[in-house]
């Protein structure tokens, strides 16, 4: 046989041809399974080859699908050639025709994996059957991989894929695919994730110990970067932190020794003498002695060595008389030109002036002006405030008036309707928009939002008040006496948006409260004001190195406190409760609390909110999943930013606590009834990365989730949502309810519902009354011997951590007070701290439950 025929696949429904050809032959025919093939179906060419002159035949048959499958199940397909000649009879080859095809299910797909650096990684593969068995090929990322060009990879003998040194770049998806010549398959994608285990960095050397004089505290850190924990690597085992104790050698003042002996007289009519800063001579840090070392006298004439003839005498008093009248009309100038200055600052009120030369007293030019530009006379005796005796947020009313004595001060006409008005070139406004344009054009305040809903501002004098900010947990407290006598300051409480103004973070530091400011920084205050605002840490204070920072006029940001370590001598302080931070403060400025987690255990604490399209009238409905700080003044940016989409509230928000483990947040939908809905994700979850949550680089995280109803006319969607931490615990809301109902009203979400306004000024401002408060104040600050005084308060107002703070102060009872006005604003019980007055035995608590009239 010249040609014999060869294996054939059919392809889908298109023939096979076989073909044949022999010399020397008479006949040649094929034979298929044990049978002869039909003569008609034969196509015979005859032929001479012209090298031997020998005939050639050569014969074709084509063989159809159909032929093939009628004997399907029982043997192979196959046909042979039979060719005769003079010599005798031959047979080819069996040519077997099957029929082509490639399965789709793979019968072993490559699976995901997680592994860390320059580990070995082995995916298997084993591919769908088919006939002719199909070739396989691996990819990366839609890439094909050459083992010879990347010597890194092998593909073995039964086709699984090996990484040898598993590398950064080769976390990919992988997939492995199958083909023949009818089809191509792909597996689902692998994904290898390579990550990298953190390690500790040298520890830095030791701070400065932190006190001036005997025992203190340093410090030193490390960093988890030696290398930094990478796709989910284990953070480093231990702290970041060490504190060691310390000793200070205390600062050692200078002290004068004594004069030496005077010299004798001179030349020059003089004679001097001196003395040394050398008993102890200054050390440590110590003060140089204060005064002068060298001490010089005239000498008497009988000691004067030479005198001066009369013509250089006379000569020389006139030179003195001279000088001394110049220096005389000098000073009336001087004089003059600062009284004709004076009496143009007093003719105004400018607020720009107040802002950048720290609030000196002004003049007001409305009747009665010279109220507020006189200054006190403490010499002279009392005079009498008449007004109702109760609480602010007493809904009762009280006919009967109190009248009580108050020490002489600035007298301010009571605001009109409790409305808030500010003093601007002598003139009442209450324009918010004209304030922060106004305040904004100050160098300092370029950084300061315009947004008025975030913005609240007042005037006020020495009785204090009160700025809050709506629904966002903000709020200052300026106590009574905080501002001197005889000044009046505007001040402005605002919250910063975080892409406005964002802190420099490193390391594991994350921002745990919104930024707040308020000010203007740079005015006088006697004693501390109460900046309230929320935070998301889960107050372990073992897990967490907490900051108050604040922002400088250079514009960056200093530590001015660490928590646990405060020093009453610092002009900060702070209380942290379980969602709430007092920082007591008696300069006003920008601030913000931020964390370092000290290990893996620290937490914070995230708002889960969940809204969806208000109306839905197609098939395709989206609920979208917010994740954000549990802090009130991100949710309302949250629900005004919905509200202009015109989204809707669907449940209620859920807490959940997110740890520094590295670990991304994911979450899913379950549970859907499948008869009615479906979900359009490709993946089974959604991920949300760990660094957009901890650092907050993002602004309104959150993820949409498309589901499909299946009919208009569903309504009813029941479903389960699951959240959480990638290697860690999670938490799972079930969700029921009506897409066309009403939306969930988030006004029961809302903290602030004081109708008043942002502004408070006054006694208005406070539960306890002035002049009750001073008597309180008088009466416990005296210590008492049995211990029934501010102490014994503090301990049964749960205070007593703060004791050492509250002692530092003129008036301890006083911030004790502060600081329950603060914590107590909208759910303040005045009955219930006159039961602690009476329990420390002080009769002065009766004045609290006594009505108005019986004042």
């Amino acid at each position: 046989f010249l040609v014999e025929p060869d294996d054939e696949y059919i392809v889908k429904n298109k023939p096979v041809t076989l073909t044949c050809r022999s010399t020397p032959a008479t006949q040649i025919y094929f034979k298929c399974n044990g049978e002869w093939v039909h003569q008609d179906d034969h196509l015979i060419e005859r032929t001479v080859d012209p090298a031997t002159g020998l005939p050639i035949m050569q014969v074709k048959i084509d063989i159809s699908r159909q032929q093939v499958e009628k004997i399907f199940g029982l043997d192979d397909y196959w046909c042979q050639c039979v060719a005769w000649s003079t010599t005798g009879t031959q047979k080819s080859q069996k040519a077997y025709v099957r029929i082509a095809y490639l399965r789709k299910n793979f019968e072993e797909e490559p699976m995901g994996k997680e592994v860390s650096l320059n580990q070995e990684v082995l995916l298997r593969c084993h591919p769908p059957e088919g006939v002719p068995p199909a070739e396989v090929e691996w990819q990366r990322n839609e890439h094909v991989i050459d083992p010879v060009s990347e010597p890194n990879f092998l593909v073995t003998a039964d086709r699984n894929l090996i990484i040898k040194q598993a590398r950064l770049a080769d976390t990919a998806n992988y997939t492995c695919v199958a083909k023949n010549i009818v089809a191509r398959r792909r597996s689902s994608p692998a994904t290898v994730l390579v990550y990298v285990n953190g390690g500790w960095s040298t520890w830095t050397t030791w701070s400065a110990c932190s006190a001036v004089c005997g025992r203190g505290w340093q410090r030193r850190s490390r960093s988890c970067t030696n290398p930094t924990p990478l796709n989910g690597g284990l953070a480093c085992d231990g702290q970041n932190v060490q504190k060691s104790a310390c000793t200070a050698t205390c600062p050692v003042d200078g002290g004068w020794s004594d004069w030496s002996n005077w010299s004798e007289c001179g030349v020059d009519c003089s004679m001097w003498r001196s003395r040394e800063c050398t008993q102890p001579s200054p050390g440590t840090g110590g003060k140089d002695c204060q005064g002068i070392d060298l001490q010089s006298l005239n000498c008497t004439s009988q000691q004067c060595l030479q005198t001066a003839n009369g013509v250089e005498g006379v000569a020389l008093y006139v030179g003195i008389v001279a000088v001394a009248l110049c220096l005389t009309l000098i000073l009336i100038v001087v004089v003059l030109v600062y009284r004709r200055k004076k009496e143009g600052l007093d003719a105004d009120v400018a607020d720009s002036s107040i802002l950048t030369t720290g609030f000196q007293p002004m003049g007001i030019k409305p009747k009665n002006s010279h109220l507020l530009t006189i200054q006190p006379d403490l010499t002279t005796t009392t005079t009498s405030y008449q007004g109702t005796l109760r609480s602010r947020h007493d809904g009762t009313t009280h006919t009967g008036t109190a009248k009580f004595s108050m020490t002489n001060g600035p007298l301010l006409d009571p605001l009109p309707n409790g409305s808030h008005h500010t003093l601007h070139n002598g003139k009442m406004t209450s324009d918010p928009a004209e304030f922060m344009t106004r305040l904004s054009n100050q160098t300092y305040f370029k950084t300061l939002p315009r947004d008025v809903a975030n913005t609240s501002y007042g005037t006020f004098n020495f009785l204090g008040g009160r700025l809050t900010i709506p629904n966002t947990g903000i709020s200052l407290l300026i106590p009574p006496e905080a501002i001197p006598r005889g000044k009046i300051y505007e001040i402005y409480l605002t919250a910063q948006r975080k892409e406005d103004l964002r802190l420099p973070l490193v390391g594991c530091q994350t921002l745990l409260s919104p930024i707040v400011s308020c000010g203007p920084p740079g005015v006088v205050l006697t004693r501390p004001t109460i900046l309230s605002m929320d935070h998301c840490s889960d107050a372990c204070p073992e897990n967490w190195a907490i900051r108050l920072k604040k922002q400088n006029y250079e514009g960056v940001w200093e530590d001015v406190l660490m928590m646990g370590e405060e020093l009453i001598s610092e002009p900060y302080y702070c209380q942290l409760e379980a969602e709430t931070c007092r920082v007591f403060s008696e300069q006003l400025g920008r601030f913000s609390l931020v964390g370092e987690s000290l290990n893996m255990s620290a937490a914070k604490r995230l708002r889960l909110v969940l809204f969806s399209d208000a109306y839905c009238s197609t098939l395709e409905y989206n609920i979208r999943v917010y994740c954000m700080d549990d802090t009130q003044d991100v949710f309302k940016e949250v629900m005004q930013m919905e509200r202009q989409l015109g989204g809707r509230l669907i449940d209620e928000p859920h807490v959940l606590l997110f740890k520094d483990s590295y670990h991304n947040l994911r979450l899913s939908i379950h549970d859907m009834p499948q008869a009615h809905w479906r979900s359009k994700l490709l993946s089974g979850y959604q991920e949300i990365p760990f660094y957009h949550i901890w650092n907050g680089s993002q602004r309104f995280l959150h993820c949409t989730f498309t589901l499909e109803r299946l009919n208009l006319s569903t309504c009813e969607l029941t479903c389960q949502l699951c959240v959480w931490q990638v290697e860690g615990e999670g938490q799972s809301f079930g969700l029921d309810f009506n897409i066309d109902s009403r939306p969930l009203d988030p006004e029961f979400l809302l903290m602030d519902t004081n109708p008043s306004g942002s502004a408070l000024a006054g006694p208005s401002a406070f539960q306890i009354p002035y002049l009750i408060r001073q008597k309180i104040c008088s009466s416990l600050d005296t210590p008492c011997p049995n211990g029934a005084d501010w102490r014994l308060l503090a301990q049964r107002l749960k205070l007593d951590r703060h004791m050492s703070f509250f002692a530092s102060k003129a008036s301890p009872t006083s911030v004790i007070l502060d600081l329950w006005e603060a914590q107590h604003f909208h759910s303040g019980n005045l009955n219930q701290l006159a039961t602690v007055m009476a329990d420390i035995g002080k009769q002065e608590a009766m004045i609290f439950l006594v009505s108005d009239g019986e004042c």
